[in-house]
């Protein structure tokens, strides 16, 4: 398997996965979770070439139909799943969220969408698996197995500010009657700190949100006491007057724990986009040239999961 840069000062977290030439990455805590299938794409095992190489599940820029297809086709396999039982989102940095069903199966890879503006979704069906994508942005994982539902969002910086990640837990409260404590989550691959550098209207929004979260300064100690991850800083001044590099990974862990989602039933990856160039596409590493990666999660309907909260 590739060799891969984690990020210092935090214990391993996401386990590469192979499913003949497809290497995929999943997280410890989802994959306890009984009925629960989940992965983050990597660039390995597709069919795509050039900037593109291999594993590149867009089709919005500029790589050859059939060649994201059948990527498509190899991530499904791989998953255990269908391009058929599969539905997307259509991503343009909102905090819009979306129910789907098993009707959608398809859209976004072999169907048309019919919709727009949609960075989060939502589904209490079994064998539908919805797909999420990324190049440094934050994929955000929902398990409630009490109720049997799932939620999979995009959170860029836009997103996480505008408080995405308990915007998600809200609608599965009102969709399935999810209550937060009983919420299993992951923060996965993305840019991290030491890579992202913002400017000061950037770090302001972020100021901002964290002064508006009630009981902040507390969540954050609570973080440092348990020493769960290694600091409590979202932003640090950058190499330059008027730079800061922000933390995505702590200001979403800020805001999942504010929604009332447990620390203990939050993981964090160890995996930054933009330090691994040649395994995850990085926006900002190729400065924009590349292809997309991919988050999966679905409820298996092969078998019965154990929905009772146990």
């Amino acid at each position: 398997m590739e060799q891969i840069i984690r990020a210092s000062g935090r214990k391993q977290v996401m386990r590469q996965q192979e499913a003949g030439q497809v290497e995929y990455l999943t997280f410890p805590l989802l994959s306890a979770q009984p009925g629960i299938t989940h992965g983050f794409s990597t660039r390995k095992g597709g069919v795509s070439r050039d900037i593109y190489a291999s594993m590149n599940l867009s089709f919005t820029r500029g790589d050859e139909e059939e060649r994201v297809q059948e990527n498509f086709r190899r991530m499904a396999a791989a998953l255990g799943t269908e391009v058929g039982h599969m539905v997307c989102t259509f991503q343009t940095h909102t905090t819009n969220i979306r129910q789907v069903f098993s009707s959608d199966g398809g859209k976004g890879i072999i169907r048309e969408r019919g919709y727009t503006d949609v960075d989060g979704l939502v589904t209490n069906e079994k064998g539908l698996c919805l797909v999420c994508f990324f190049a440094d942005c934050v994929p955000l994982y929902f398990v409630d197995r009490r109720n049997g539902a799932i939620g999979l969002a995009h959170a860029g910086w836009r997103g996480t500010v505008a408080g995405m990640g308990g915007r998600m837990v809200r609608r599965m409260e009102r969709e399935f009657g999810t209550r937060p404590e009983d919420l299993i989550a992951a923060i996965g691959p993305s840019i991290c700190r030491d890579c992202y550098e913002v400017s000061e209207e950037v770090a302001e929004q972020f100021r901002k949100m964290e002064e508006e979260i009630p009981g902040s300064p507390g969540l954050l100690a609570e973080l440092e006491a348990q020493r769960a991850y290694p600091h409590t800083q979202i932003l640090k001044p950058g190499k330059e007057e008027g730079k800061y590099q922000l933390d995505l990974w702590l200001a979403n862990l800020l805001v999942l724990r504010a929604a009332g989602i447990p620390l203990s039933h939050i993981q964090v990856t160890d995996l930054c986009t933009c330090c691994n160039p040649g395994y995850l596409f990085s926006h900002r590493a190729s400065q924009g040239k590349r292809g997309n990666l991919a988050a999966f999660l679905m409820m298996r309907d092969q078998e019965e999961a154990d929905f009772d909260g146990s």
